[in-house]
């Protein structure tokens, strides 16, 4: 088989295992979706490319508020490779106990709120202890992770956890172990992962049934949309007021943050 089709092959493989996960979806969807009509926000996290489900769910067209994305530039600007950001940096700043508090500590966490991180190893410190942040805040937490992939990997926090031990509800990926999964002849190493293909599709059916459940509550979600569909006035107006109603939930995350400290 050509590469390029065991690939895809591949690819159909993993739309069977985020199938198999339905009823997970929901569960994740009813919590979600909750914290909005709250009034709240789902917190999003990701280190390294993981940052691509982040983005994924918001902001982006077929998107709207709810979402508060924690993207750490530090943790996840790729771009230069090497040198000033580079990736060597990137990659041990995201197995640096303590960081994760650093980054919480902005945010008046709150029982409603939710949280989903992705790691598809599941094994980088930074993740972990975001994850013990947000749930010791009293909310669900959930992970996107390469269930495999993690399974095979050790273990780097200094007590020996990995994501999958921390949250309250695991969703698979469905990539195998190291993520690449077309083995190339006379190649030492498989190429072409497939995490963010299966990231891409939790986070949407995800989000397809968040939409759900707020029109049915009544709070139909601003969603951000092309001008194609809906003309360029409304497409700005959807624009425009999905920013605005972000930055009114965003604010509530930092009115109380600090009082009653010495």
């Amino acid at each position: 088989m050509e590469p390029s089709r065991n690939y895809i092959e591949k690819c159909r493989q993993i739309v069977d295992t985020v199938e198999q996960q339905t009823e997970q979806i929901q569960q994740v969807a009813d919590w979600f979706a909750e914290t909005i009509l709250a009034g709240r926000m789902v917190h999003l996290f990701g280190s390294g490319h993981s940052r691509i489900m982040v983005e994924e769910m918001w902001p982006r067209y077929g998107s709207f508020p709810g979402f508060n994305p924690l993207v750490e530039l530090s943790l996840t600007y790729h771009n230069a490779v090497v040198g000033t950001n580079g990736q060597r940096q990137a990659m041990f700043l995201e197995n640096v106990s303590g960081l994760a508090d650093q980054i919480l500590r902005n945010f008046d966490l709150r029982p409603q709120d939710s949280a989903l991180v992705i790691s598809n190893s599941g094994t980088n410190i930074v993740p972990i202890e975001v994850a013990q942040g947000l749930k010791k805040a009293g909310m669900p937490v959930v992970a996107i992770v390469g269930r495999q992939h993690s399974e095979a990997s050790s273990a780097r926090h200094p007590d020996g956890l990995k994501l999958t031990q921390v949250v309250d509800l695991v969703l698979d990926n469905g990539v195998p172990p190291g993520d690449s999964m077309v083995t190339v002849d006379q190649l030492e190493t498989p190429v072409s992962p497939g995490s963010t293909v299966g990231g891409a599709i939790l986070v949407n059916a995800i989000k397809a049934e968040i939409a759900d459940r707020l029109t049915k509550a009544g709070s139909p979600p601003k969603v951000l949309t092309a001008s194609c569909l809906v003309g360029s006035e409304r497409a700005t107006d959807l624009f425009q007021s999905a920013y605005d109603e972000h930055a009114h939930r965003l604010s509530k995350l930092f009115f109380s943050l600090g009082q009653g400290e010495g």
